[in-house]
């Protein structure tokens, strides 16, 4: 089935999505100012072997932007609700960037809508951010975007990638993607989405939603770390610290690439997923298993102190 995009109504708002494929079901969450089309490079690959359910975000895509919660938890139930409209109950979780803070929101809300755990480049695993989305935070930062969206702009920030590409300099994917995301933000709606979205996990100072404290719970899910070791948003040490922290995690760190490797390797990507996939087993739901994981973090959490 080739990779198509449609859409469907969650509780009175347009959900645009892009599927296809059959077998095992893969959740691929984007980033912030990024839609269902960041995975384009890799979407036809997966779905040979995996049904593929791609969603623009609220606030983001060809999804609606209403006035409304962009929080993290807010999202993951978004998800969790998109799959159940769809007819599935579980399913792989990948996210990148800000995708990935919601994948593990939803492994944290949902675990027994959770076989796996793919982050990418993600969000949540420290206070480190790019300077430009730490602007957000600002006060005045809604004012100023809409100079930044502007037309004249975009078109000349398109104009120099385009420079870039005739004098034959590499300009990665980032700046291709990072570019895409500011053009996305001229429409006033997306723009407050996106404002939203950012101080919900973002302030002055970086990230101020954190995973860190819950990572032992990734004992419980099978978890895939994909990362560019040349990512100037989210540094690589967050994926490699994350992976020393997470029992029986596996890392991969792709070379020369950025924020967006799948953009960068796309080969590279979807097989590293597609071999995480079939050497592992899909988690099943113990609530036992979490209870002990819980209750013996504690008790040495308390020892320690």
């Amino acid at each position: 089935m080739p990779v198509r995009q449609t859409q469907i109504r969650l509780h009175g708002h347009r959900v645009s999505y892009r599927t296809g494929g059959s077998g095992p079901v893969l959740l691929l969450i984007h980033g912030i100012t990024s839609s269902s089309a960041s995975w384009e490079p890799v979407l036809e690959q997966l779905a040979t072997r995996f049904e593929v359910i791609a969603p623009d975000l609220l606030g983001h895509g060809e999804s609606d932007k209403p006035r409304g919660d962009y929080s993290l938890g807010a999202s993951a139930s978004l998800m969790r609700d998109l799959m159940l409209a769809l007819g599935h109950e579980r399913a792989t979780i990948v996210g990148h960037s800000l995708g990935g803070g919601i994948a593990m929101q939803m492994a944290y809300q949902f675990p027994e809508r959770v076989e796996r755990l793919v982050l990418v480049s993600s969000g949540g695993l420290g206070r480190q951010v790019t300077a430009a989305l730490r602007a957000v935070a600002l006060p005045a930062a809604e004012y100023v975007l809409p100079l930044l969206a502007s037309r004249p702009l975009v078109n000349a920030g398109s104009k120099l990638v385009g420079w870039i590409d005739q004098i034959g300099l590499r300009r990665g994917a980032d700046m291709a993607a990072m570019a895409a995301g500011v053009a996305s933000l001229r429409d006033i709606e997306a723009r407050r989405a996106f404002v939203h979205t950012a101080r919900s996990v973002i302030d002055i100072a970086g990230q101020r939603v954190s995973a860190i404290d819950k990572l032992y719970l990734a004992e419980a899910v099978p978890t895939l770390i994909l990362w560019g070791d040349r990512d100037s948003i989210i540094p690589a040490r967050h994926g490699i610290r994350a992976h020393d922290q997470m029992p029986g995690s596996r890392l991969k760190v792709f070379a020369g690439a950025g924020h967006f490797p799948h953009h960068d390797d796309p080969a590279g990507f979807a097989a590293a997923l597609t071999d995480f996939i079939e050497t592992t087993h899909a988690s099943e739901p113990d609530d036992d298993r979490l209870r002990r994981l819980v209750v013996e973090h504690g008790q040495r959490t308390e020892r320690a102190a």
